[in-house]
């Protein structure tokens, strides 16, 4: 598969990707840009959620419902004769919160250095809500050189608890419950 005398230049090299076909489905939430890459001190990845906004969602947004995205990110060596090792385990969780006095949507971006964003844009706001950007999922001194690893990830809407009167009012929400299939990263440090 690889070729003789081949070099990274940043030390990882991503050799295979599995992407489930049942996610190509249009309107179907599903991830994609995925990116496995470090910097000289850690492994990073970069990916987004597509199709995750319906009208339902939005319209519930607007009317201040907060709304959590979460994130889960594993990273596994892989081994043969044995379970696969894990190396990390991320839960990370996005949340927009609309304040209609301001006209502002006020975000959390934890993988961000815990960066709080404002902003009056509905499609930036929901772009950011949508994209992990530059996570840590593990330092490189954890992994060894030559060995296979596979990065795992999902993500999912946060299920919203209504009080039981409430939940006849917003019935519709159960509607735009989603989740992704598992995808996967396998690559060779």
């Amino acid at each position: 598969m690889l070729k003789k005398g081949f070099h990274c230049a940043v030390g990882i090299f991503v050799f295979f990707f599995i992407s489930p076909t049942a996610s190509l489905a249009k309107n179907e939430a599903r991830l994609s840009d995925i990116i496995v890459t470090n910097t000289r001190d850690d492994l990073l990845a970069y990916f987004n959620v597509r199709d995750c906004f319906t009208e339902e969602m939005n319209n519930a947004i607007m009317n201040g419902i907060s709304t959590k995205f979460i994130f889960i990110v594993k990273l596994y060596e892989v081994r043969n004769a044995w379970f696969d090792r894990k190396i990390a385990d991320i839960k990370l969780t996005h949340t927009i919160e609309y304040n209609s006095l301001k006209n502002e949507f006020n975000l959390s971006l934890p993988e961000q250095n815990n960066k709080e964003v404002k902003t009056k844009d509905f499609d930036e706001a929901k772009k950011l809500m949508a994209d992990v950007v530059a996570l840590e999922v593990a330092r490189l001194d954890e992994l060894k050189r030559g060995l296979i690893y596979q990065l795992r990830m999902k993500a999912e809407l946060d299920k919203i608890e209504l009080p039981f009167y409430l939940n006849y009012v917003f019935f519709f929400l159960s509607l735009w419950d989603f989740e992704t299939d598992w995808y996967s990263v396998i690559f060779r440090y």
